[in-house]
Parts: structure tokens; sequence; C-alpha cells
């Protein structure tokens, strides 16, 4: 075995938590991929010896990568809100990124979109995976001190800051996965039991079929109408929408559709479909933890 193989040993060792790391960073399977694989290349041109700790120095040069194509999204103002992943053939999804998105949760792939680049490496080095202040500093250029506050400020941007109180918070949750699960199984008699009798679905032009009226009324007729177009359900999770318990609805993480929910008591009384690349980016949107 030469010493090149070796090393490539030692480097497949590392793939998997790359690859973590980079689709977390970028929430993009391929460009994950060509982040970790660049990596490969950049260590087989350098001296192994010369490496004393692998995990360590891998994870840099990977961090260092994907900050690079985050600047650059930034540079060219890229908008990924509404529009379907380049990286998907014909807006299938693959099994490997269903897995990944399945793991990451759609709702934190969403949020960690709307981080600024040296935020999310920042959250997502230090907050997922554990890393030291001090390693992640040189990556971003940046003092630990102002990486820490980095950091914070997107754990804030993420986590976000409910209006309602804890109590209330947890049964909105509870009010809305079960809207959610009934939802996914096209279950009439489940969706009834979660709406209000006097229940209105609002909708924006674009999230909907143009056959369809912009508002429905009547919990019978929304509920046999998220039954039949509901198919949506299984891209959906649950998240704070503007401070309260809603959904977000991401095919490969990336998000397509929210809805804001009204409750009154332990019922859904409306929400609104939000589509409309311009109202989705001034949503303020984060993980229910």
């Amino acid at each position: 075995m030469t010493e090149l193989d070796t090393l490539a040993d030692r480097f497949e060792a590392h793939r998997p938590h790359l690859r973590g790391v980079a689709y977390r960073m970028l929430g993009s399977l391929s460009e994950a991929d060509d982040a970790v694989q660049e990596a490969w290349l950049r260590l087989a041109r350098t001296d192994p010896g010369a490496v004393q700790n692998m995990a360590g120095w891998l994870t840099t040069v990977v961090s260092r990568l994907c900050l690079d194509l985050l600047r650059s999204r930034a540079a060219r103002r890229e908008n990924l809100i509404g529009q379907p992943p380049s990286d998907v053939p014909g807006g299938a999804e693959p099994e490997q990124e269903a897995l990944l998105v399945d793991e990451v949760g759609r709702a934190l792939l969403v949020v960690l979109d709307t981080l600024g680049p040296a935020e999310r490496i920042a959250f997502v080095l230090h907050d997922l995976f554990a890393v030291p202040f001090d390693e992640i500093a040189p990556v971003l250029d940046r003092s630990p001190a102002t990486t820490k506050k980095l950091a914070s400020r997107a754990r804030l941007r993420v986590r976000g800051t409910p209006a309602a109180a804890d109590a209330d918070l947890r049964r909105h949750r509870k009010i809305v996965e079960a809207f959610l699960a009934a939802s996914r199984a096209g279950d009439v008699d489940a969706i009834l039991a979660v709406l209000d009798p006097d229940v209105v679905r609002r909708a924006d032009r674009v999230a909907i079929p143009a056959r369809r009226p912009l508002e429905a009324r009547g919990a019978r007729t929304v509920a046999e109408e998220i039954a039949v177009f509901g198919a949506r359900a299984r891209f959906a999770d649950v998240a704070l929408v503007d401070g309260d318990v809603g959904l977000v609805v991401a095919p490969h993480g990336r998000l397509q559709l929210a809805l804001t929910v009204r409750l009154t008591g332990d019922r859904i009384a409306g929400y609104d479909l939000i589509a409309d690349p311009a109202r989705l980016a001034r949503l303020d949107l984060a993980v229910v933890s």
C-alpha cells in the first residue's frame, strides 16, 4: 500500500463527519460533496507529517471552503427561497439527501439559510459540532470573542423568542403537530378534529392551483381540500413563524411555503398559506425547541 493509499484511508474515516458539517453549512448535498472532495485534494497535496490533528485540519479546510461558497452566494445575491435546489435532477429527492434533511431537520435548514455566512459557520461549528471558539476564529479571521458573539447572535435567530408563554407554546405545538400528522395521512376526520367549525384558509395565489379560491371557509371544506391537495405536508415541519407556532414546507430543506396559524381554544380557527417570495423573505423564522 502506497503512502497516498494510507492517507486516503485516513481521509475516508473522516468523510461522513466532514459531509455532515458541510451539509449543515451549505444546505446542498452536491455542494457539500464538492467541498469535501476539494478538502481531499488539498490534503493529498500536503505533507501528512505537517498535519498534527487530521480531524481538526480537515474540518478547518472544509469550513473555509464552505465560507467561501456562502460568501459567493451573498455576493451574487442568490435568493434560494422558493426555488428548487439545482442539484436535484427533475425535482426528485435523492434518497441520500432525503435522509440528511430528516436528520438535520427541515426547519433548522430553513432558518440556517437566513443567517449570514460568518454567523452560520460559527453556529454550525460551535453549537452543532462543539468546536471551540478559538478554533473557529481563524476560519472566520475574527477574534474568539467576536466569533462567540456571532454564534450567540445566530443562536438567538435560530431559536427565536416566541411571543407566547412556554405553556401556551407547548399547547400550540401539540395542536399544530396533530394538524400536520392528520394532513400527512389525508385523514379527513382527524383534520376535522383540530379545526374550528368556522375555520378560514387564506392563500397567496402562487401557493395554490389557479382553479382554487384564495379563501376557503368551513371545517368540512378546508378538511377535504387538505385531504386532496395536502401532499406537500410530507415536506413540512413545525417551526416558529413570526414568534408563533406554524409550519414550514421545505422540500430538500429549501423553503417553499409557510403556514401561519391562528387558534381558538384547542382548535385551528384559521391559517394562511404564504408562498410569495417577498412575503417569505420578511418572515421571522425559528426552530421550535
